[in-house]
């Protein structure tokens, strides 16, 4: 049997940096002000020894629903040392989503922010068996707390402050637990074609992998960068930009709470100044909208794309107004961050790149059959930091998997020289803005309103050419379609991300003589229907 090798993520992103003398070096910077790696550390072991004693084990789990500050950045670090299992979720969700995951991962904890302080204690409302709740100490309406332990005792859950976590924490013993490559580190939830979000489970091992082989190899960094991500921490693109490849290498990571928009990314970059900028198309697509001035990335040497197909057309626009370079790849929560990319100096414009090193990819056909070059197949890949599976999904997991080979669910179609280009998915699922939307999930909320006898909600390219959810919707009888009352009876159900920007009547909705709906037939449709006038 071979040798276990012990390691842990926590210690390798952090402990490793004090270790080759860069304590003093900036880890983070941003509105929330600035941290040197020694620092960070000092919050991480200080927050992992206060978490252990109320009472957080190894392997167990804890949501964490922030916006991206210093503090979110330390209890992520602090759950990987501790050998406990952090969870960050998207903040956009609603209370009765966010209990939902609550509940399905059987978390102990739950971490949040000021911002998102009230969605978090409504979701705690609904799941009584999360014990504590932690808070940042600027979340309004918290009171102090007298201790850790008679908080734990006195109130089922119990409001912790982060101040008060530290304190309990400070001078405590930190050790760091005995983990290994195939340790469970963290989750990340992402969508199914059901609409139940799904956690993917990643190891210790995982973390190393794309930061030696994305990180190292495809974007080159290194201590003197420092990174801008659009895409936030929940994320699994947004994790590895933020905290995984600039603390692998001892470089700076620029945190920004707030929602970012063209003006405040402008802001940002200005004063921070960083040097890889991570981005989406969409919203590569609104900093031309913007008209931004021409040098608002002079200071950035490299620009990413992933979350969608970056079009060629906004490829060129945005190259040729601001001087960057954007390497478009694609990656997924599954995989834990991109595993097909263009790289810097070898761009082709409107492919998806080539493989990342230590991955490999192939397309199929139906039978499972590879398809040759010049033909459109169902991508599948394998690599180093492929989950070990769905949390409690025996059956969505062994779907996902062909052996060693995880089913992508993109099509697409390679060239000769191994350039992929991205067709569309094999399913029904829309990305919408870089986030998967189930058309299921939007299409039982529409279904709700009484003025809804049937719905099907597809993807049609805006201005930019880029996928937005549109409902097309059959009235019931005795009713009219009213699509400001339906896009706003979404409003209360559903994340704005997964909301309808458009409503469409239709008589009847397409089907086949066995009465499935013929989706694509919907999509034609909506798109002659959207398709701008001469």
């Amino acid at each position: 049997m071979a040798a276990v090798e012990n390691f842990n993520a926590g210690v390798y992103l952090l402990d490793r940096q004090l270790d080759a003398g860069r304590g003093d070096h900036l880890a983070v910077v941003g509105p929330g002000g600035q941290c040197t790696y020694a620092e960070l550390a000092t919050l991480v072991h200080a927050a992992a020894a206060g978490l252990a004693g109320l009472g957080l084990r190894p392997e167990e789990r804890i949501v964490l629903f922030s916006a991206d500050r210093v503090e979110l950045l330390a209890m992520f670090l602090a759950g990987l040392r501790m050998g406990a299992v952090p969870v960050p979720v998207s903040t956009m969700y609603l209370d009765t989503e966010l209990a939902e995951l609550l509940h399905d991962s059987r978390a102990r904890m739950l971490f949040t922010s000021p911002e998102f302080a009230d969605t978090a204690r409504a979701a705690l409302a609904k799941t009584p068996d999360v014990g504590t709740l932690i808070t940042t100490d600027d979340v309004p309406g918290d009171n102090e707390p007298q201790g850790v332990s008679r908080l734990v005792v006195s109130c089922p859950q119990a409001t912790v402050t982060w101040g008060a976590l530290l304190a309990a924490g400070h001078g405590q013993h930190s050790p760091v637990y005995d983990t290994w490559t195939e340790s469970p580190a963290f989750w990340l939830y992402t969508s199914g074609t059901t609409g139940i979000p799904k956690a993917a489970m990643h190891r210790h091992g995982s973390i190393r992998f794309v930061a030696e082989h994305y990180g190292r190899q495809v974007l080159g960094i290194t201590p003197e960068d420092r990174c801008f991500s659009v895409a936030k921490l929940f994320f699994a693109y947004g994790l590895g930009n933020s905290a995984l490849f600039p603390l692998s290498v001892g470089a700076t990571t620029v945190l920004d709470p707030v929602r970012p928009t063209p003006q405040s990314v402008a802001q940002r970059i200005a004063e921070d100044k960083p040097t890889l900028f991570y981005g989406v198309p969409t919203f590569y697509a609104g900093v031309l909208a913007a008209d931004l001035p021409a040098d608002t990335f002079a200071g950035v040497r490299l620009a990413t794309s992933a979350g969608e197909a970056l079009p060629a057309e906004l490829y060129r626009r945005f190259t040729e107004r601001f001087g960057v370079d954007i390497i478009d790849g694609i990656g997924s929560t599954e995989a834990l961050h991109i595993f097909l990319s263009n790289v810097p100096g070898q761009v082709r414009p409107g492919t998806t790149g080539r493989a990342v090193p230590g991955y490999d990819l192939r397309l199929v056909d139906d039978t499972g059959a590879e398809v040759p070059a010049g033909t459109p197949g169902n991508l599948q890949i394998r690599g180093g930091s492929l989950t070990t599976g769905y949390w409690c999904r025996t059956e969505t997991t062994r779907n996902a998997f062909v052996g060693e080979w995880m089913r992508t669910g993109d099509t697409y179609v390679a060239s000769a020289e191994g350039y992929y280009t991205c067709l569309g998915r094999s399913n029904d699922m829309i990305k919408a803005g870089g986030i998967w939307v189930s058309p299921a999930e939007v299409e039982a909320c529409l279904l709700k309103h009484p003025s809804v006898a049937q719905a099907a909600v597809v993807a049609v390219p805006d201005e930019t050419g880029l996928d937005k959810p549109v409902a097309c919707v059959v009235a019931a009888p005795g009713h009219t379609i009213d699509p400001d009352a339906l896009i706003e009876a979404c409003r209360g159900e559903l994340a704005a991300f997964k909301r309808p920007r458009t409503v469409l009547e239709f008589e009847t909705l397409p089907t086949t003589a066995t009465g499935k709906l013929r989706r694509f037939a919907v999509r034609d449709e909506a798109l002659l229907r959207l398709k701008p006038a001469p």
